[in-house]
């Protein structure tokens, strides 16, 4: 069975997207997901799953960050997008309180209007959250009971998060910052409370490029997907394989695949 990469900003400018997916083929990566963050990365996505669409599938949603640039119409671009072919998940949409990009009452409405769409449409959410971990839990213990399931994407928090997580049905995305010696302690150390069947390896490349690969490279990649399951598979004392067997059925089993 192939690897599963099940969260690539595949659309980010530092990409040639045919020479990543090909990268990624030869290195066992024969799946990915494709994550959209802003409305005005939605057409792309359709038109890169399109052109591989044994390969890829997308999400659709806004950012925490872009949540200030959504107009009405947007809403029902974003419902109409959701349905089409490919499309397995609404998001990247959650809370970041971090840096405040969009100002927090704003991301709280675009948020709350995503799970909503999510409800609707039957499709699992696709979750990012920074510094705004109680105001997530609090609309998602609202909302979950009527979504089919979801994803917290790129999980950099605690066992006591992941607990939470867990109890609301959703699966936790694991990237190479569990690689990363300074940051991902506290990681390293949650993941050892998620049973294998909810865990999903993810790279959320470009971004955290896994520090214990080298040579170093600019860009994070899919291809790089397998060294970030060896070194979480030495972390929890699991064969690699068994990793990438239980991720792939996991990201199958969250977006519907067969």
């Amino acid at each position: 069975m192939p690897w599963f990469d099940a969260g690539v900003n595949l659309l980010d400018k530092r990409f040639d997207a045919d020479e990543v997916i090909q990268r990624a083929k030869d290195a066992g990566v024969e799946k990915l997901c494709i994550i959209t963050t802003h409305p005005c990365e939605w057409d792309a996505a359709v038109a890169l799953y399109n052109k591989y669409p044994t390969q890829c599938c997308y999400t659709i949603g806004v950012h925490p960050h872009n949540a200030k640039d959504v107009t009405p119409s947007d809403y029902k671009r974003l419902r109409e997008l959701a349905q089409q072919n490919g499309c397995v998940a609404i998001g990247e949409c959650g809370l970041d309180f971090n840096r405040n990009f969009s100002p927090q009452p704003v991301q709280l409405a675009v948020f709350e209007a995503q799970l909503d769409i999510a409800a609707a449409l039957d499709l699992p959410v696709y979750l990012h959250e920074r510094d705004a971990f109680d105001e997530q839990v609090a609309l998602l213990t609202e909302y979950m009971p009527r979504i089919k399931g979801g994803i917290a994407h790129c999980f950099t928090g605690n066992a006591e998060q992941v607990q939470h997580y867990l109890a609301l049905g959703l699966y936790i995305g694991i990237t190479g910052w569990v690689c990363d010696e300074k940051r991902g302690e506290a990681l390293r150390e949650a993941v050892k409370s998620i049973p294998l069947n909810r865990l999903i390896l993810e790279t959320d490349a470009p971004y955290l490029f896994p520090k214990t690969l080298r040579p170093r490279k600019r860009n994070n990649e899919p291809a790089f997907l397998p060294h970030i399951a060896k070194q979480l598979g030495e972390y929890l004392q699991v064969e690699t394989d068994k990793l990438r067997i239980s991720s792939y059925a996991n990201s199958c089993e969250l977006f519907s695949l067969s």
